[in-house]
């Protein structure tokens, strides 16, 4: 069985920073691409960020040149470092990868105040 624990949410003020981290664990075979998305209340689940196993990155606009995705492949984790955080970055933060199928987190809860 796989799992994906989500860590490093929690309360921030705005122009703070916060860094999250997904570790998978269970029967898995070689991970291709890791991510992170996003979704706020009433709003879709969003694209924050994706990481292909050879480093390639992509973000969404919103979050570009503040957030920054990194993996380390030997533990099966990847990360997120967020900067320069904005109120509208509130919402519940879940970490997803791709082997074979797709897996999600649970979801950490990340608020940002003004």
């Amino acid at each position: 069985q796989v799992q994906l624990v989500e860590s490093g949410g929690g309360l921030v003020q705005a122009g703070g920073s916060l860094r999250l981290s997904c570790a998978v664990s269970g029967s898995i075979l070689s991970i291709s691409t890791m991510g992170w998305y996003r979704q706020a209340p009433g709003k879709q689940r969003e694209l924050v960020a994706a990481i292909t196993r050879d480093g390639n990155t992509g973000y969404g606009d919103s979050v570009r040149g503040r957030f920054t995705i990194s993996r380390d492949n030997p533990k099966n984790t990847v990360h997120l470092q967020m900067n320069s955080l904005k109120p509208e970055d509130t919402a519940v933060y879940y970490c997803n990868v791709v082997s074979g199928k797709l897996y999600w987190g649970q979801g950490t809860q990340v608020t940002v105040s003004s």
